[in-house]
């Protein structure tokens, strides 16, 4: 490979790294953090630091791997960091899918909350991922969403979150389990 060659793919890495931390909108941002403070946390409490930080990259890097495989000719960027936070909800739904969520249930014109098993709300997003890709499989200059991407950050999630958690800090965080309506006295 020539050094011209060796550079340009250096680049296109790096751009994918990058594009990790760029979002076309705010409320693009906005839903991004809102997901990954809901699932982030209690993952990065289960690997430390160091490990959920190259879980997280990896995971983007897999999410932007699936997207390209789905879609070769597309030629709309793709930015956001949707894709390695598919990966944190992959990993919290092998390590904690019996946990409830909280979510908006919409009964007609009335709004309600309902708390649902992480692994019912998780796998009813995969879903929505792989139905919204297989509709729009070969399009190559529709720009919106990488529901691959999504797809494929969520597969490596559940595929990798066994190399990086720590079992002594998913069992601690198993021992102070918290619902709502339960009061602790210490």
């Amino acid at each position: 490979m020539s050094g011209f060659s060796r550079t340009r793919v250096r680049l296109k890495a790096d751009n994918v790294v990058t594009s990790m931390f760029l979002h076309g909108s705010w409320m693009h941002l906005l839903g991004n953090m809102w997901f990954l403070w809901l699932f982030g946390n209690n993952i990065e409490d289960s690997m430390t630091r160091p490990r959920f930080l190259i879980f997280y990259l990896i995971s983007g890097l897999a999410a932007a791997l699936f997207q390209v495989v789905a879609n070769p000719a597309s030629i709309v960027p793709m930015v956001g960091a949707s894709g390695a936070i598919s990966g944190v909800m992959g990993a919290y739904l092998v390590l904690y899918p019996r946990v409830r969520v909280f979510t908006l249930v919409p009964l007609g014109f009335f709004m309600t909350t309902m708390a649902l098993p992480a692994w019912a709300m998780l796998i009813y997003w995969a879903f929505l991922q792989l139905a919204s890709g297989l509709m729009t499989t070969g399009s190559s200059s529709q720009g919106g969403v990488a529901f691959w991407a999504h797809l494929g950050g969520f597969v490596a999630g559940v595929a990798l979150v066994k190399l990086f958690e720590r079992r002594d800090r998913v069992m601690a965080r198993a021992a102070h389990h918290w619902r709502p309506g339960t009061v602790r006295h210490l």
